[in-house]
Formats: C-alpha cells, structure tokens, sequence
C-alpha cells in the first residue's frame, strides 16, 4: 500500500511539473498516460476535459492534488465495485 501512495503522489507531482495544480493540457495527458487502462474515453478530449469541469470544485480552471483525489477515490470505487460484482458472480 505505501508503494501505491508513493506512486499517486509521484504521479500528480510529475504531472503537475512540481505545481500546485496542473493545468488542463498536463491533466489530459496524465490522463491519456496513467488511466487508460481503469477509465473509459480516456482518448477523448472532450470526456477528460468534462471530467477536469467536474473535478475542478474551486473553479480555477486546474486540478489540484485535493482535486486529483477525489478522482482517485472514484476509480478505486470502480475497481472495488467491479470485483465484488466479479467475486458474486463467480460464487
């Protein structure tokens, strides 16, 4: 699990180039990058920047790490919420 941490903070780090928030080019392509294979139409443009909108609760027009959380929270829940489906079935 530390590693798992270490990785969400290096990533948001990297993808931010060391801001406080990253812009709405850097989120697209951490997107694209790092979430292709937990997300659907992360080759949209369109879906990330909808995505970045709904993120963006202070309405600066960036994702911050309080921001870049919140979506880390909704693809954990996914994931959880597909293997237990996953895990049901198979019973």
């Amino acid at each position: 699990m530390e590693s798992a941490i270490k990785t969400l903070v290096t990533t948001f780090i990297s993808s931010s180039r060391g801001k406080e928030s990253m812009d709405g080019k850097s989120f697209q392509k951490m997107v694209k990058k790092h979430l292709g294979s937990v997300m659907e139409n992360t080759n949209s443009s369109t879906a990330i920047k909808e995505m970045q909108n709904g993120l963006d609760e202070d309405r600066d027009g960036k994702v911050g790490f309080q921001e870049y959380l919140t979506l880390i929270g909704y693809i954990a829940k996914a994931v959880s919420d597909s293997k237990s489906a996953s895990n049901a079935e198979a019973s």
